[in-house]
């Protein structure tokens, strides 16, 4: 049986696992916005715009439970926040380290409007150059 999957399907899938790789839980969207993108090319800005939302909401949902981490010690707005703040959320999309950053960024209460607005940009900008790569 062959299985065939609709653009809308196959956008609501993306946004789905863009959001899910930007958890704490393992797993990557990359390969499904190229498959998308392949099957689909005349889905791309709504898959690159889905993809990117997904995956920002993703990394403020860690940011939020970072924010819930206890706060024994008042934090030190040590090497991130006073070396380079919101802007090192530009990251976030980098494996390891991204989910790491979204939650110190939290934990050490920076603003979450920029968090967000910085967070979208690298995230965004990832997606961008992989359909640049794939079209």
């Amino acid at each position: 049986m062959d299985l065939i999957v609709t653009p809308e399907a196959g956008l609501f899938g993306l946004f789905l696992s863009s959001f899910l790789a930007a958890t704490l839980l393992p797993g990557g969207s990359e390969v499904v916005l190229v498959a998308l993108l392949m099957a689909h090319p005349e889905q791309t800005p709504a898959a690159l715009l889905l993809a990117t939302l997904g995956n920002t909401l993703g990394g403020m949902t860690t940011y939020a439970l970072g924010r819930l981490l206890p706060q024994h010690v008042a934090p030190q707005k040590s090497a991130l926040a006073q070396r380079w703040g919101a802007p090192v959320l530009l990251l976030a999309w980098a494996p390891v380290v991204g989910d790491a950053l979204c939650a110190a960024a939290g934990w050490l209460r920076l603003a979450w409007l920029p968090c967000l607005l910085w967070m979208a940009v690298g995230k965004g900008a990832r997606y961008l150059f992989l359909a640049w790569l794939t079209l």
